[in-house]
């Protein structure tokens, strides 16, 4: 019980039995072992690929972008080239490409919410600019994964 209580303390949770349950204990011990949550992992990807962009000129526009209401889109990453053209960039991570890897998991169904986002997105805007729809793939796992940038991997039609 010490251990429930330490952990707990550790991540600011009262204990008690109606507070913190084994199974609760059990879970925060794995975080506190270092074990990522797939969002955790997803975001760390973001992350690394916006950095990766920016190195190579790219700026960023906005991130997270989500349509309103339900069944809607969502862009990971809207940046913009030198040159004005406005880049959607969708960010896939896998552990292995065991299952056609990180490019391979972007559906049709994916590919047509990221395009409703884009659209929405420009809908906004006074003028429609040069567009494309990029995917950053990173297979493999932490900083060893590697890192593949898809220019124009699919688009609007």
């Amino acid at each position: 019980m010490n251990d429930i209580k330490s952990i707990a303390a550790k991540f600011g949770l009262k204990t008690g039995a109606s507070l913190l349950s084994t199974k609760a204990a059990g879970d925060l011990t794995s975080k506190a072992a270092g074990d990522l949550t797939s969002k955790a992992v997803g975001d760390s990807g973001e992350e690394r690929a916006l950095r990766y962009l920016q190195s190579k000129g790219l700026m960023l526009v906005a991130r997270n972008f989500k349509t309103p209401g339900r069944g809607g889109g969502e862009v990971d990453l809207i940046m913009r080239t030198v040159d004005g053209t406005l880049v959607f960039v969708e960010v896939r991570q896998r552990k292995s490409k065991s299952h056609g890897g990180a490019a391979a998991s972007i559906s049709a169904i994916k590919r047509r919410r990221i395009i409703f986002a884009a659209q929405h997105y420009i809908s906004r805007l006074a003028r429609t600019p040069a567009c494309r729809f990029d995917v950053i793939a990173l297979e493999g796992q932490g900083s060893d994964a590697q890192l593949d940038w898809l220019q124009a991997a699919f688009d609007a039609s």
